[in-house]
């Protein structure tokens, strides 16, 4: 355990240290910038039993079902690998 981590005092509070990315999507000859941050929660959140947490700065698939690529995963790459997956899943229809 980091030592960040003894800083939280209760599991409500949600400590959660960010983990900062990046990646392009390239579709139709443009390229794509998408932030994806990834937070690692000191204690998982309730309901959860990970503790990583990856979320993209905007969404996708927006003329269908919109939604904004994340995934959960035991550790950075895997919340991470998870939500890329969703993004290069999904058209970016701005």
């Amino acid at each position: 355990m980091d030592d960040w981590q003894y800083a939280q005092a209760n599991a409500a509070e949600e400590l959660a240290q960010l983990h900062h990315f990046m990646m392009i999507k390239q579709q139709d000859g443009r390229n794509i910038p998408f932030a994806i941050t990834v937070k690692e929660f000191a204690v998982s959140p309730k309901g959860q039993h990970l503790r990583f947490f990856a979320e993209a700065d905007k969404p996708v698939n927006q003329k269908t079902a919109p939604f904004v690529p994340s995934g959960w995963g035991d550790s950075t790459l895997k919340a991470l690998a998870d939500c890329m997956r969703l993004i290069r899943q999904f058209p970016f229809e701005d």
